[in-house]
């Protein structure tokens, strides 16, 4: 039996998680997030405050599935609480960034400067000119979000210029030496 599946999720007070018709919805202070289960085997129970993810059958698609609709259930009762969060450090000579209205604009390299357009849900601030800070209450959406600012400039892996998370180990190669004495 899975090990993440076999865990019941604790619902605190002020959050409500229902399941009907296939979809599983929960509601909170910060919001409401919704979560098809796409797999007929897998049955949604709630009892009181807490949340059980069952399956009817051993199967393996069926034992993949549920882990991974128990964790997202999870996800989506920790982020109707508080924010899920994603920090980005924007490094390199010159570059900085600024939100205007509803835009990310990013100077980093380029001859124009870049600019993102903050989806619906999501919230970015810059609390410095090297920072980042992506927040919202779906985790994989935060998530999403996260990695599409990150890909406007990957790292270099020479000068460490670019996009990285603030928890990143950006790995340096060592220049040339060859024409040195």
């Amino acid at each position: 039996m899975s090990r993440i599946g076999r865990k019941h999720i604790d619902i605190p007070a002020g959050v409500t998680v229902e399941f009907k018709n296939g979809v599983v919805t929960v509601k909170g202070k910060l919001g409401e997030l919704k979560q098809e289960i796409n797999c007929k085997d897998i049955n949604v129970v709630v009892n009181g405050g807490v949340c059980n993810v069952e399956r009817a059958n051993d199967e393996k698609q069926t034992r993949a599935y549920h882990g991974l609709y128990r964790q997202l259930i999870a996800n989506m009762v920790a982020g109707v609480q508080t924010e899920f969060t994603k920090t980005l450090i924007v490094s390199g000579v010159g570059y900085k960034v600024a939100v205007t209205g509803n835009k990310l604009v990013m100077n980093i390299g380029y001859s124009k400067p870049v600019e993102y357009v903050i989806p619906q849900g999501i919230k970015i601030t810059c609390p410095d000119t090297l920072t980042i800070v992506v927040s919202g209450i779906s985790k994989e959406f935060v998530g999403e979000v996260a990695a599409q600012i990150k890909a406007k400039r990957p790292v270099e892996p020479y000068h460490g210029y670019g996009l990285h998370y603030s928890n990143e180990v950006v790995l340096r190669k060592e220049a040339k030496t060859a024409g040195k004495k």
